[in-house]
């Protein structure tokens, strides 16, 4: 790591904390011991909807090596509900079941094998109540209600006033522009359709983890959360505590994609340890974190209509995301995927609503690219047909009718702030649009597509950040953005070596510590480079700052002569001071330090959902595939991304994001999907049923294009990726699939649900 102050910026630098991750000396929550450490087990409701008759305890608590035992009856000091959108969720279950897999009680023992032995001896008594476990039987007339009563709003749902609950139907979204029936009737093409979107694992090769230790009337937690102030914030409440009482500690994690946002397993492990009076680790197992959180299922019905020129003239859509048992993020979700129904087009007119149902199956959150992975390959592909249908290249449509830079997304909303005509343009070339396709063997049909949209970025606009620079010249970066693969340490260590003009080497960034580490809204909708970076960058000049007032009187030179160097500032002269030396000269001996602070907020309003995004991040991708006629196998030949971001700080960690979300898109698009049975049972909770992207299944050819046009909000003109790939990919492999003469509307594109299309189409 050599690169040197603003040569720092732009270059793919060493990671961070690669040499520790690949030596193993990185540590994770479930590498840590404290003394006295007792191990959690969750007791799992068998049943996905009914009350609890009965829990009987005894035998478990007897048993040999357990500390303690708790259910819903130890709550009743606390107001035991949370939820950072809808407080609707008990810590374990509180006289009702409203999922199967719900904790219902939690073993702490001496061993984790006595703890899973132990939940083994608790009785539960349950009398069944109709479930619903779909969205049909959620949204039905006669539909059991999950929830008998509204649920107060959370201290993080950031959408503005919440409407009256309706059935199963915990959220809505809606807007309207224009008159759709006057659109429809002008319209000389009309495609409409009904589309389904399947229930999605967030994989990530660690589960989630906490541990939990009371002590003197103050809580500690060591877990993989991404959000950590956000989940300070909601223990605080949840406990009656004070927010200084409540501790985060965050070790590195092992992947996120969303799964380990807001709060998760840190309630119940800080109940069960709270009992104990001991310090408490709870490890999920794989098959629970699939029922600790997943990406909504969704059905959805959408309309376009546009003239015989190819001008787009309205969009109507009614969407319904199935949320689970309980909100978490849902209702973020159902506004963002509202926001992704039009796409980045023009429109005359606009109808859509998008709807937060409840049904009785594991909660839903987020999932990276969330809202537009939903609905952009739904939009894309009815942009598709209209071209088809009226005989216009499938590019060409998309130049003809996308927003140009500067133009409105949404009312009220941030004007658009990319060029997305040239986006697709690059996405398009990468895959050979204006190519000849190759040959393909017989009974196999070769297909391109491309798709286009937009993600609202950066969430509430909220991070503080600390430089501090020592006498040795080394610099301390403490910043509440989690690591958890993306590169966010070594990106933070970029930015301020970029502003001092300090080797990156001597740049150290410090994982997150709520009693130490300055507020940091979360890690998600990536913004951890816009914002976090941006508060990083205002630290670090406020260090620099410091360092040019202490040359100016030491080298007795006016400031406006003085010019930062390599690891030094050095005036008109060429006499030059280094950053130790101007550091012990400022406090006059071998000691003390520089400290910057820089902040982000809202300017010139709240910073809401309603106000923002942050910015706008591009989804934008090509694909071309090959489908076998006779199996109903696609194969992805090549796929090209567009990672639109402003100023690449890392541009190969840049390429390496786009790559991932390439490969979990595909995953979305192909084969990935929960079922649930009509019980509420999770039927394949394991990964040897749960099928996710593997080396097989990454395309001969994968290429992403960076493009730097100085126009984002963050430092030196960046903004994030990282997620809009994720959105776009499958959209251009529905394409591509229907280039090739099989559309389809139903996700994943499984073969044997290919292969009923291409028999139903009757394509020889």
């Amino acid at each position: 790591m050599n690169a040197v102050g603003p040569s720092a910026i732009g270059q793919s630098v060493e990671r961070a904390d690669g040499r520790l991750k690949l030596s193993g000396q990185a540590e994770f929550t479930g590498d840590l011991r404290l003394p006295g450490m007792l191990y959690g087990a969750v007791l799992h409701s068998p049943v996905a909807h009914a009350r609890i008759a009965s829990i009987g305890t005894a035998a478990a608590e007897k048993a040999g090596g357990v500390a303690a035992v708790l259910v819903g009856d130890d709550l009743s000091d606390i107001d035991p509900y949370y939820g950072h959108a809808l407080r609707d969720r008990p810590v374990v279950a509180i006289g009702k079941v409203r999922f199967l897999g719900e904790p219902v009680a939690v073993v702490a023992a001496e061993t984790q094998a006595i703890a899973d032995e132990a939940v083994t001896l608790i009785n539960v008594e349950y009398d069944d109540l109709p479930v619903a476990a779909s969205l049909d039987a959620a949204l039905s007339t006669d539909a059991p209600l999950v929830h008998e009563k509204r649920a107060r709003p959370g201290s993080a749902h950031g959408l503005g006033d919440l409407p009256d609950a309706d059935g199963n139907t915990c959220y809505s979204y809606s807007f309207r522009r224009g008159e759709t029936d006057r659109a429809f009737e002008d319209a000389a093409v009309v495609v409409e359709g009904e589309y389904t979107f399947p229930a999605v694992y967030q994989y990530s090769m660690e589960t989630h983890t906490t541990i939990a230790h009371w002590h003197a009337g103050e809580l500690t937690l060591w877990s993989s959360c991404q959000h950590p102030f956000l989940v300070r914030q909601e223990i605080a409440v949840l406990f009656g505590l004070p927010l200084d009482q409540v501790r985060i500690i965050v070790p590195f994690l092992g992947g996120g994609f969303g799964s380990k946002s807001y709060t998760k397993m840190e309630p119940l492990t800080a109940a069960i340890a709270r009992k104990a009076g001991r310090p408490v680790r709870i490890l999920n197992a794989v098959h629970e974190s699939m029922i600790t959180t997943r990406r909504h299922n969704m059905t959805a019905r959408m309309r376009t209509a546009a003239a015989a020129d190819g001008t787009l003239l309205g969009r109507e859509c009614q969407a319904w995301l199935d949320t689970g048992a309980y909100a978490d993020n849902g209702p973020r979700v159902t506004a963002t995927a509202g926001d992704a129904a039009p796409g980045p087009y023009r429109w005359q007119a606009l109808d859509v609503e998008a709807n937060c149902v409840y049904t009785n199956t594991g909660p839903a959150g987020s999932y990276r690219a969330f809202g537009a992975t939903h609905l952009q390959w739904i939009a894309e592909s009815q942009l598709d047909e209209v071209a088809r249908r009226l005989g216009i290249d499938r590019l060409e449509i998309r130049r003809q009718n996308l927003l140009r830079p500067g133009e409105e997304v949404r009312p009220g909303g941030k004007p658009l702030d990319a060029d997305l005509v040239g986006d697709v343009e690059k996405a398009a070339r990468a895959i050979g649009w204006s190519e000849p396709p190759a040959r393909s063997a017989a009974r196999k049909r070769r297909g391109r597509g491309v798709s286009v949209g937009l993600l609202a970025a950066g969430a509430h606009p909220v991070s503080m950040a600390t430089v501090r620079m020592g006498p040795d010249g080394s610099v301390t970066v403490l910043n509440g953005t989690t690591e958890l693969g993306q590169g966010a340490r070594t990106v933070m260590a970029q930015i301020a070596a970029g502003v001092l003009h300090a080797p990156v080497g001597k740049v150290v960034v410090r994982g997150t510590d709520t009693r130490y580490t300055p507020y940091d809204r979360s890690t998600g909708a990536s913004r951890s480079t816009t914002v976090a970076g941006l508060a990083v960058q205002r630290a670090a000049q406020d260090v620099l700052n410091s360092l040019l007032e202490t040359a100016a009187a030491k080298l007795e030179a006016p400031p406006q002569l003085l010019t930062p160097v390599e690891g030094a500032i050095r005036d008109a002269g060429g006499r030059t001071m280094t950053h130790a030396e101007l550091v012990r000269a400022r406090f006059g001996f071998d000691g003390g330090e520089l400290i910057g602070h820089g902040r982000v907020q809202p300017e010139g309003g709240s910073g809401s959902y309603a106000e923002g995004p942050v910015f706008w991040e591009v989804c934008v991708a090509g694909a071309e595939i090959e489908v076998d006629l006779d199996t109903g196998v696609v194969t992805v030949l090549r796929t090209s991304t567009v990672a639109d971001v402003g100023k690449a700080i890392n541009p190969q960690l840049v390429a390496r994001q786009d790559e991932g979300a390439t490969l979990q898109g595909l995953g979305n698009a192909l084969f990935e999907e929960m079922h649930f049975a009509p019980d509420g049972m999770l039927l394949n909770d394991t990964l040897l049923s749960y099928r996710i992207p593997s080396f097989g299944d990454v395309p001969a050819t994968m290429r992403c294009s960076i493009v730097e046009n100085g126009d984002g909000p963050g430092p030196f003109g960046a903004k994030g990726c990282g997620e809009g790939a994720l959105a776009a990919v499958p959209a251009a492999v529905v394409n591509a699939l229907a280039d090739a003469g099989v559309p389809m509307t139903t996700l994943p594109l499984t073969p044997e649900r290919v292969w009923r299309r291409i028999r139903e189409l009757k394509i020889s």
